[in-house]
């Protein structure tokens, strides 16, 4: 039972994640590129998806940052294209959010 479950992680690992030269721009500098080397997307995907996910009528950026607290808005913001592109989340409409500002009303698939 336990190689069931692992190979079920291994299947969703292969979904979520992004390859670190798509984080980066050919001319930034090395920095930047091991920056990208060092950062966790598929764990990061996984649990920003998560969290959408925990709002069945969808969610803007602000209510996903409040439920991840001991997560940056910089890592947290950047997994919303990976999420969208890879069809995990559609865009269903806008909500004010707390600047008063329109942000996008995202739900999980």
């Amino acid at each position: 039972m336990k190689d069931l479950f692992d190979n079920m992680k291994d299947s969703m690992d292969r979904f979520f994640g992004t390859e670190p030269f798509r984080l980066v721009r050919k001319e930034d500098p090395i920095t930047s590129h091991e920056a990208a080397q060092g950062v966790d997307t598929t764990k990061l995907e996984q649990i920003v998806y998560e969290a959408i996910k925990g709002f069945p009528n969808g969610c803007i950026s602000d209510e996903v940052l409040q439920a991840l607290p001991e997560h940056r808005y910089s890592s947290i913001t950047p997994r919303y294209r990976a999420l969208l592109d890879k069809g995990f989340i559609e865009i269903t409409g806008t909500k004010d959010g707390r600047s008063g500002k329109k942000q996008r009303l995202m739900k999980a698939i």
